[in-house]
């Protein structure tokens, strides 16, 4: 039945949770319980990470199958479009893309079939994949189905927003955060509206999700002030304290939202301008903040560096093998992705779908030919142990990234001593001055992140 899912589903999200676990080092979850247990589902959420942002709503939000709205320029490509079939997902013709030819009726046809079976769908209501410091503007799509499904009075709708945060977007091995908000339940007030004035009651529930994604994702109004906010983050945070993702996008987003009430405020703008000078120091000597946090002797410094080093060679006789048969895979994603693309979205899309497509076909293929060589049991064995292979190589590549990152670091602490020395007694100096202006114009009504010992 069309918005069905065939019998290759489980196994391709298996794979897709592989991809999301191996690229991710942890993602937290916030609000799951939000999420309904039965009936339709329409999970909406920011767009920030192209394919990857589908992918970890769909291994984490807890109900299966989940089909998503996609862009019918990714169909473009056989493999990803066989890929995107098997999985469910929908095609959708943005007019701005496809001019008055667009036509959503045969999406929304399925879509609605899928709800009303009681189903789950997901939409990035943005419209488009973007790296912006805050929400683009929704469309109306998410409001029109979900209004337009639940007034034909077969099943009750809700909507779930998903808000995703990627402590670094790019960065393999880094942390991300999913936090699902209130549900917007489309009950027999919406629907009354609905019947009543068409037009704008989709507008209302369109503002009133752009509400709920607001209060879940970080939106400041350019990247100089999104930038000046993580710096001041970062200096008020207490030395011992470990941020979880949802610590760190909770605090950041209180300190934007108190930036933006109090930005006129000379003791705020002097605050700026002065955190501004501090991160372009750091800037010109390569170095990060939490460098000079702590004053870390030139031994102890390196042995870290040592322990790097032994960590990779003990990882390195089962990494190798995971080389020898990753590393083409690799080769052959980022050749795809290149050359059959000149959108940087639709490249990361093409990688990610190469890899996930061509990694079953190599296990397989692998495992085949030994167990026709050397026996059955022979193949299965080795077909198991490319995934371990393959993890060890991860962590390896994890490892050796961090260990070149640290001796650079170390090599430039010792190089720029005196530079250091003035920057770390300039920090000192502005933490005491951030902490104060954020205490002073603090939300009281909201509790407090870290407790008053902790600073202490």
């Amino acid at each position: 039945m069309m918005g069905t899912v065939g019998p290759s589903y489980p196994v391709l999200v298996w794979f897709v949770r592989l991809i999301v676990n191996t690229f991710f080092r942890r993602i937290e979850v916030v609000g799951r319980e939000h999420v309904p247990a039965e009936g339709p589902v329409i999970f909406a959420g920011n767009h920030p990470n192209a394919l990857m942002d589908g992918f970890v709503v769909a291994t984490r939000c807890g109900r299966l199958p989940l089909h998503f709205m996609g862009n019918a320029k990714l169909w473009r490509y056989r493999l990803m479009g066989a890929f995107l079939d098997a999985l469910g997902s929908v095609p959708v013709y943005p007019r701005s893309e496809h001019g008055d030819a667009a036509s959503h009726e045969a999406a929304f046809a399925r879509l609605f079939e899928v709800l009303e079976a009681g189903s789950c769908m997901g939409i990035f209501p943005e419209g488009i994949s973007h790296t912006g410091s805050q929400l683009a503007r929704l469309k109306t799509g998410t409001a029109r189905i979900a209004l337009a499904v639940a007034a034909r009075r077969k099943v009750r709708v809700t909507i779930v927003p998903c808000g995703l945060t990627y402590m670094h977007r790019h960065r393999f091995r880094s942390q991300a955060l999913l936090q699902f908000g209130a549900p917007i339940v489309i009950d027999s007030v919406w629907l009354t509206a609905y019947a009543e004035a068409e037009v704008e009651t989709v507008r209302r529930l369109t503002d009133h999700l752009a509400g709920a994604l607001a209060q879940l994702t970080l939106n400041a109004p350019d990247w100089e002030t999104l930038r000046f906010i993580h710096t001041a983050r970062r200096l008020y945070k207490p030395t011992s304290a470990r941020l979880t993702p949802g610590t760190y996008v909770e605090l950041s987003r209180r300190f934007v939202e108190r930036y933006l009430a109090t930005a006129t405020e000379p003791d705020m703008q002097r605050i700026r301008n002065d955190v501004e000078r501090y991160q372009a120091g750091l800037d010109l000597l390569g170095l990060r903040d939490h460098h000079l946090r702590e004053s870390v002797g030139v031994l102890d410094a390196w042995k870290g560096v040592l322990w790097r080093s032994l960590a990779v060679v003990a990882l390195l006789p089962l990494a190798l093998p995971g080389a020898l048969f990753h590393l083409p895979v690799g080769w052959v994603a980022m050749t795809a992705g290149e050359r059959l693309s000149y959108d940087q979205d639709d490249v990361a899309t093409l990688k990610v779908i190469t890899v996930v497509l061509l990694l079953p076909v190599v296990y397989v293929g692998v495992g085949t030919l030994i167990g026709l060589g050397a026996g059955i049991w022979w193949g299965l064995s080795v077909m198991m142990a490319l995934p371990l292979s393959f993890l060890a190589f991860v962590k390896i590549v994890e490892v050796q990234a961090n260990l070149t990152l640290a001796t650079v670091t170390h090599l430039r602490l010792g190089r720029f001593a005196r530079e250091v020395a003035e920057l770390r007694e300039t920090r000192g100096q502005l933490v005491a001055r951030v902490r104060e202006v954020a205490d002073k114009y603090a939300d009281r009504s909201l509790p407090r992140v870290f407790s008053r010992s902790e600073f202490d």
